[in-house]
């Protein structure tokens, strides 16, 4: 039986706080709640299944967003029709980015913001990513385009930063001239 994740909304204080970094291991409850994360990302990115359970679709969400101020992204890549890879990281840093700026042409959208948001967000076009998976090992992991853009909305998560804060108020939309739109 499937049961959906209380993603709390962007009106709840806790996603504007700076999450704590992980000691290792991490505990049993934590790694219940990274498999029920995995779960529903790639439920919500299948329209049988996005239905069935009511799931907006989304590829990421961070352990603020439910409401654990702990240093934990998970990102559920479709790179393929149908083929998903799940990417966990524990105490992520972005320790490398390239100076190409992207958006995503059809701007941001995230699990705890429950209304659409006008505008086009900057994000680096290539990052590297260290940090540790649940068992406590380093891991690095390079990401570009729409997987980029990912890990630099999941780890603004952590610093209590959400995706609309980096639109520009008085000029929400680049041209393509300015900005490559993915």
């Amino acid at each position: 039986m499937f049961k959906s994740l209380n993603i709390l909304d962007d009106t709840h204080k806790v996603l504007r706080q700076i999450s704590k970094e992980v000691k290792f291991p991490i505990s049993d409850e934590d790694k219940e709640t990274i498999e029920h994360i995995i779960k529903h990302l790639t439920y919500s990115q299948i329209e049988e299944y996005s239905e069935k359970y009511d799931l907006r679709p989304g590829m990421g969400l961070a352990f603020p967003q439910l409401g654990e101020l702990k240093r934990i992204i998970v990102i559920v890549h479709e790179y393929e029709e149908g083929k998903f890879k799940n990417y966990v990281v524990c105490n992520p840093k972005i320790v490398s980015n390239s100076t190409e700026i992207i958006a995503a042409e059809a701007g941001e959208g995230c699990l705890s913001v429950n209304r659409e948001i006008e505008g086009h967000v900057p994000r680096y076009a290539r990052v590297t990513i260290e940090g540790y998976d649940p068992d406590g090992n380093k891991i690095k992991i390079r990401a570009r385009e729409e997987l980029s853009i990912a890990f630099q909305h999941e780890i603004d998560h952590l610093n209590g930063i959400l995706f609309y804060d980096k639109i520009d108020k008085k000029r929400p939309f680049f041209s393509e001239d300015e900005i490559r739109l993915i």
